[in-house]
């Protein structure tokens, strides 16, 4: 018989009950604070649902009520430069951080609603309306809720979404040496999330100062978190990961504070993250201001036994025992509190003179529908006086392509501390998998050339954090482009819509690196060119080089724009020895710079990377007259339109060139846009190459006829030929 012994986790992990002696041992002020805020919080999202009751509120009302204990009992005793990003569910997570952040921390039951506070209701309220007043000007509303000078950064509508960013914003505390903390909010959906358990595993790896906060409310919607988990204590999860974790009743929010106390002596500290679940319970249902049990998945009397729970009755209950309070001071309280939301509410709507007896949103209040696409992305401003010039007779070198990638990353990481690069095997392997970061790690060190799990979602959203906390720009690359995939979320749900989702404001400093490895045999899932994908997904600027030299100003302009940047590298162009110009390495090639490569009259050619090379010699061997114009730049608000349209209205014909399947390929939006910006200069349609219907296969054959060079080219200047009936 084989020998078996128990394995044990080594990882503390406990469940937290407060006691009389805890309650008769709380600092006053703490209980007074607590209590304010519950009744302040409670107070709004009674006007929130009233409000949806009548139609005011334009898409969901995710009440907290009920759940308000979890969030006052962590959020009350954080400094302002601690951080909170939270869930769809999320008014109480940001009213609490706003809250001690105005005040200090401390709130006087007598008088609770200081000028400050008052702001933070309306603005907070007029956010959820979709007014322009709000946080975030209107766009966010009621999911979308961000204020970074109060360290609230920002609710999410993904479940699970938000615990990437949080662990950057994290990384970056602790890297900048700081005592802070970040806090990241979730529910028990969340807990079997890839994003939060990809985030836990580098979090623990890392010893980043993370809470997760799970607010375990029993259901999703209506299903039961017992339907869905073998094991409904949500906090075993950290047992996985070396992740210590406290249990406690979220309906005491004494408790909750006590856990989340004992767990910043960790985070301060350098241990690492913690994990908090707190039980709790919304009174109503997932969205809007009817009961759960009116749509039947639960019951009145579990409702009622939950309700005898209130946390706002719990902290009063406790103070009015120790003398702190009475029944009529809670009472005035609350009276208080709904008499500053019926304040907020009425400096937003007036009487419905279309409606007797009904409100609307004061007219004024809306935001200018102009508005709409302000702020997807940078103004460019930030490049101004950037860089340097680069003479045409400069002395140049011959120089290899891939060592010109790592000699440019150098330059910047040397002049600009901020720069910190990231990805699978960065660290190894003489600078990665293709020498791109050759030697990085050697000169600048594991604080800035970080070596990660191969946990694109986590360590991209990471990198995602970092970059909105400002004090750092991240430099991700993804080993192959099709791994965007399994980041997916990251990539163009969070980091390309933060700057616009959240008022338009806010930069978001990061490059992503990728290379695209056609024709090296790695197959249909390791062989995609990401540049139609990205380019589609508003936020994202996208860069292409075909030469060395143009690589090092497209990568410098990308290292000084403030928007979320994909540079496309090419493995073809890798091994290429090109001639760089002395002084390359600090020039700047600035969005809406294409290059024309060769001059003509017949055709215009439009194309990137390395179907640079195969459409000139394309041209060569037809000796059609084509202007060939690499386009470098390649999202819509980056293209160089002028030229593009001086050329196309110059041959009156346009060929788009890309080397990639053609469902995902870029080429099919830019001849659209092109066909409805210069339709009257066209003698016929754009004509396109691509490669085939399917990825690449692993099949040297296979995988030629999938892809487009020189020979797919070729045969396309020739049927353009044939149609204009050229000779």
């Amino acid at each position: 018989m084989p020998h078996t012994r128990a394995l044990e986790t080594g990882v503390d992990w406990v469940e937290l009950e407060t006691t009389a002696e805890d309650w008769d041992a709380a600092d006053p002020g703490l209980l007074t604070t607590m209590l304010v805020q519950l009744h302040l919080i409670r107070a709004f999202e009674e006007t929130v649902l009233s409000l949806a009751a009548e139609g005011l509120v334009h898409g969901p009302a995710h009440s907290s009520i009920g759940q308000e204990g979890g969030a006052v009992g962590s959020i009350v005793g954080l400094r302002s430069t601690d951080a909170v990003n939270g869930s769809h569910r999320g008014h109480h997570q940001f009213l609490a951080k706003a809250l001690s952040h105005v005040t200090g921390g401390t709130m006087d039951a007598a008088s609770p609603v200081t000028p400050a506070v008052q702001e933070v209701l309306q603005r907070t309220l007029a956010e959820i309306l979709g007014l322009a007043q709000g946080y975030c000007g209107g766009r966010g509303g009621s999911m979308h809720l961000q204020w970074l000078e109060a360290g609230a950064l920002g609710t999410n509508a993904i479940v699970g979404g938000g615990a990437p960013m949080a662990a950057g914003n994290a990384w970056a505390q602790k890297h900048a040496g700081t005592t802070d903390l970040t806090v990241n909010c979730f529910g028990d959906g969340a807990s079997q999330i890839g994003s939060v358990l990809e985030t836990m595993n580098l979090a623990a790896a890392w010893k980043l100062p993370l809470c997760f906060f799970i607010e375990n409310n029993l259901y999703a919607v209506s299903t039961r978190a017992d339907e869905i988990t073998a094991d409904t204590r949500f906090s075993v999860r950290g047992q996985g990961f070396g992740i210590p974790g406290w249990r406690v009743d979220g309906m005491d929010p004494l408790a909750v504070h006590l856990a989340m106390r004992a767990a910043s002596e960790r985070l301060r500290t350098g241990g690492g993250p913690a994990i908090i679940e707190a039980e709790v319970y919304r009174f109503f249902h997932q969205n809007g201001p009817f009961p759960g049990s009116a749509f039947g998945y639960r019951t009145k009397q579990e409702e009622a036994e939950w309700r005898a729970r209130d946390p706002l009755d719990r902290v009063a209950n406790e103070m009015q025992r120790r003398g702190l309070t009475d029944e009529d001071a809670v009472a005035a309280l609350r009276e208080r509190a709904q008499r500053a939301m019926a304040e907020a509410a009425a400096a937003l709507l007036e009487d419905d003179p279309d409606n007797e007896g009904k409100q609307r949103i004061r007219p004024a209040l809306w935001p200018d529908p102009g508005f709409v696409d302000v702020g997807i992305r940078s103004d460019l401003r930030e490049l101004e006086g950037v860089g340097a010039p680069l003479p045409d007779d400069a002395p140049a070198a011959e120089r290899r392509f891939v060592d010109v990638v790592a000699e440019v990353m150098d330059r910047r990481m040397e002049q600009d501390p901020r720069i910190v690069v990231l990805g699978e095997d960065v660290h190894r392997l003489a600078g990665g998998t293709n020498g791109a970061t050759k030697g990085l790690f050697a000169k600048y060190g594991p604080d800035r050339v970080i070596g990660t799990p191969i946990s694109e979602n986590a360590f991209f959203g990471l990198a995602g954090g970092m970059a909105l906390d400002g004090r750092y720009r991240p430099v991700v690359e993804f080993m192959y482009p099709d791994f965007m995939w399994v980041a997916a979320d990251q990539v163009f749900n969070q980091i390309a819509k933060s700057r616009h989702m959240f008022g338009g404001t806010h930069a978001v400093p990061l490059v992503l690196r990728t290379k695209v490895a056609m024709g090296s045999g790695y197959g249909s899932q390791h062989l995609m060119d990401p540049a139609g994908i990205f380019a589609t997904s508003a936020g994202w600027r996208v860069a292409a080089a075909s030469t060395a030299e143009d690589y090092v100003g497209l990568l410098n302009a990308a290292l000084a724009i403030d928007d979320p940047v994909l540079v496309i590298e090419h493995v073809d162009l890798y091994p290429t020895t090109q001639t760089v110009r002395e002084g390359a390495l600090d020039h700047v090639i600035a969005p809406g710079s294409a290059a024309v490569r060769r001059a003509g009259s017949d055709v215009t050619v439009l194309t990137y990377l390395s179907m640079v090379g195969h459409s000139a010699e394309a041209i060569e061997q037809t000796g059609i007259d084509a202007e060939l114009i690499d386009l470098r730049w390649l999202d819509r608000a980056s293209l160089d339109w002028d030229t593009i349209g001086d050329s196309t209205r110059k041959t009156n014909a346009v060929l788009v060139v890309e080397q990639g399947a053609r469902g995902t390929g870029y080429g099919a939006w830019l001849a659209d846009e092109i066909q409805r910006r210069f339709f009257d200069w066209l003698d016929q349609p754009v004509e396109r190459v691509t490669g085939g219907e399917a990825s690449p296969s692993i099949s040297r054959v296979l995988e030629r006829a999938a892809i487009a060079r020189t020979e797919e080219v070729a045969a396309a200047l020739e049927r353009m030929r044939a149609a204009w009936g050229g000779a």
